[in-house]
């Protein structure tokens, strides 16, 4: 069977259930006693070993049937959790997960699994820590049910017999099945699928005669047989093989397992001390459900597809838009109007199946934070609030590594050592809150930790060092002003290269990313306190709202996301300070920048009024006021790149096709704010 049509839908679902184990993993780590948690993370694992062997990846299918046996253990309460067990697992998990990588990046999933199979294998015998008492249990395998044929009958080839004797010592039935269609049956590849379909929702298909392939291209006669685990009875199996239509007969016989080995002993062990991880790890959900709890798995790739022709039916609108106010028909302007009502709805719906929830990037910070204080012996819990919230896919994809860096830099430089918050009267255990939230047309992200906070002498010095400060303004500096140079270009205050935070590199790099998603990112602090680094995302950034704007014989648009206010001045109203332009808008001085200076548009020779227009933007806090010569109205525009040729032109992220056929220029407002 050619298994490429099925490997998108195996990496996606195999990175669902590694979120899911990953995950129940922290929350048994943080309650051993939970058998839930067990159940969980070993009905994932159970499914994952048998999506991989179905697909031909061994490796991934051993690996995952070795942690399955000690997790059969656990859940059985015949294995007490200790720490050594739980990495043990985790690392299976990190190893499994790496196989997926290899898979996604066209490899084949092969890896040494040889180091950590035997680590397992050594849990389940009892021989795993010289500390563990070790008693003697005898499994008891109930006698087949029907007649038994031996193993080496049905040419099975080792790693077929290992999962089979394995999964008979665990007290499945092992069963070897051929199921016969009748002679007039059209499609026996749909046949056989239906039955695959009805035995792997009970249990396991280990190998199948004729092989799988063939099976699927109809390349046998009328029957075929399969080597099959189930939990289930042998009637129950017969029975639900039978109600598919087009089956002629089933028999089913009890596969005879060599006995090669001792069965593996109940281990027992007294918990050693381990170092409590409180991390509150949330559930793992990547699919979206209806009401009626239906879900459809749809390629990004077709939604971006979908996205770029009702981008370009945005423009048409547009046009159809100012051809009808130009017309002045009003049967005209009613079928634009309903047709712009209609296209808003779909527009809103396509938007919507592109959004996802945060969590889909939150998931994987728990277990780094696990890792990451054990290596640095410290203690914290992190906080997850609003994992709910939805983000356009696209802008999904490249807040990972900034989150990830920002969360580092609070666990690294941010918690103290325990003892230094003790001494300081905290708690030993720190905190770091990882919380999203909506807020009018943007979604805010904000990574907060109840540390040391920032020391402020110690920025300054560093900047006054490198020149990044001018030493006459220095001490004029607020406390925001002197947190925000953590974001100049190469600021650093480690003394030493660590790869635990930055790695010898800045936050400029996280404002980079952010600010190139057209998102800001701001950070606040007390000493002693802790720090909140926020970061501000828009939530789709493919179609945005915008003020259009004409500066001389050119349009430009303003994202409506960075305007405050528009506002007419007169000319003496403008006044100088510091050598630059300013107006007093609403008590405050603004700054004003000239957009006909900044892109030098070419003079038309029209006379100037005595009034100035400004469109009042902001940047966190600041503001800044643009000067234009009239504004020409509030518009939907489709945001198009500049493509290779443009790249980082100054103050400008991208550009727009008008209705009447004109492009005009998207303002990257956080450019020209200072």
């Amino acid at each position: 069977m050619d298994m490429n049509q099925y490997l998108d839908m195996f990496i996606e679902e195999s990175k669902e259930h590694l979120q899911a184990i990953n995950a129940n993993l922290l929350l048994l780590e943080s309650d051993p006693g939970n058998i839930g948690h067990v159940k969980e993370i070993f009905r994932s694992a159970h499914t994952l070993k048998g999506m991989s062997a179905t697909m031909g990846f061994e490796d991934m299918a051993s690996l995952t049937h070795e942690a399955e046996n000690v997790l059969d253990l656990i859940r059985n309460q015949k294995l007490t959790i200790t720490s050594d067990i739980m990495d043990a697992i985790f690392q299976s998990v990190d190893l499994i997960e790496g196989m997926v990588i290899d898979i996604t990046e066209g490899g084949d999933g092969s890896a040494d699994v040889s180091s950590i199979v035997k680590k397992l294998r050594a849990i389940v015998a009892g021989d795993f820590s010289a500390e563990q008492e070790v008693a003697a249990a005898t499994m008891v395998v109930e006698a087949p049910e029907e007649d038994s044929t031996p193993a080496e009958d049905h040419e099975l080839d080792d790693y077929a017999i290992m999962v089979l004797k394995q999964s008979q010592e665990l007290g499945n039935n092992v069963l070897w099945i051929k199921v016969t269609l009748n002679e007039n049956c059209l499609l026996k590849a749909a046949r056989s699928y239906m039955v695959f379909d009805q035995l792997e929702s009970m249990g396991e298909v280990i190998k199948t005669k004729p092989a799988v392939e063939d099976i699927e291209n109809e390349r046998f006669e009328q029957s075929f047989e399969i080597a099959y685990v189930t939990e289930q009875s042998i009637e129950k199996v017969r029975t639900t093989i039978l109600n598919i239509s087009e089956i002629q007969d089933v028999t089913i016989e009890t596969i005879q397992m060599k006995s090669e080995a001792p069965p593996a002993p109940v281990v027992k062990q007294t918990p050693a001390p381990t170092e409590k991880t409180t991390v509150d790890a949330p559930q793992a959900s990547v699919k979206k459900a209806t009401a009626g709890g239906k879900t459809i798995r749809v390629d990004i790739e077709r939604l971006d597809i979908l996205m770029n022709l009702f981008s370009e039916l945005v423009i048409d609108r547009g046009r159809l838009e100012q051809l009808a106010r130009e017309i002045g028909k009003n049967e005209l302007q009613e079928t634009v109007e309903h047709m712009s009502r209609i296209s808003g709805d779909l527009q809103n719906i396509i938007l919507t199946m592109r959004m996802v929830p945060v969590e889909q990037v939150f998931n994987r910070f728990p277990r780094m934070i696990r890792d990451l204080q054990k290596d640095l012996n410290k203690k914290v819990n992190l906080e997850i609030i609003g994992a709910e919230t939805e983000l356009d896919r696209t802008v999904i994809d490249e807040i990972g590594d900034p989150l990830n860096h920002l969360l580092r830099n609070s666990l690294d430089h941010g918690i103290e050592s325990p003892a230094d918050r003790k001494k300081a009267g905290k708690p030993e255990e720190g905190k770091i809150e990882l919380r999203a939230f909506h807020s009018g047309n943007h979604v805010f992200i904000e990574v907060k930790d109840d540390g040391a906070g920032i020391n402020k002498d110690k920025v300054l010095k560093k900047a006054l060092e490198r020149g990044i400060v001018n030493p006459t303004t220095a001490d004029s500096m607020s406390d925001k002003q002197i947190h925000e140079l953590l974001f100049a270009a190469g600021f650093s205050t480690a003394e030493v290269v660590s790869d635990i935070s930055g790695r010898g590199v800045g936050l400029d790099v996280v404002k980079s990313k952010i600010e190139s998603l057209g998102g800001s990112v701001g950070v606040d602090s007390v000493r002693g306190q802790g720090t909140t680094f926020l970061i501000q995302l828009p939530l789709t950034l493919s179609i945005i709202s915008a003020m259009l704007v004409q500066v001389k014989d050119e349009k430009y648009a303003v994202p409506l996301s960075s305007i405050i206010e528009t506002a007419v001045f007169k000319k003496d109203q403008i006044m100088m300070a510091h050598r630059q332009k300013v107006i007093d808008f609403r008590g405050r001085v603004v700054p004003l920048v000239s957009l006909q200076d900044i892109f030098q548009v070419p003079d038309n020779g029209e006379t100037t009024e005595d009034e100035v227009a400004v469109v009042i933007v902001r940047k966190g806090e600041k503001m800044a006021g643009l000067v234009v010569d009239s504004f020409i109205g509030q518009q939907e525009i489709v945001l198009k790149s500049l493509g290779k040729y443009l790249v980082n032109v100054f103050a400008i992220s991208g550009a727009t096709i008008l209705g009447d056929g004109q492009v005009a220029l998207i303002i990257d407002c956080n450019s020209l704010i200072k």
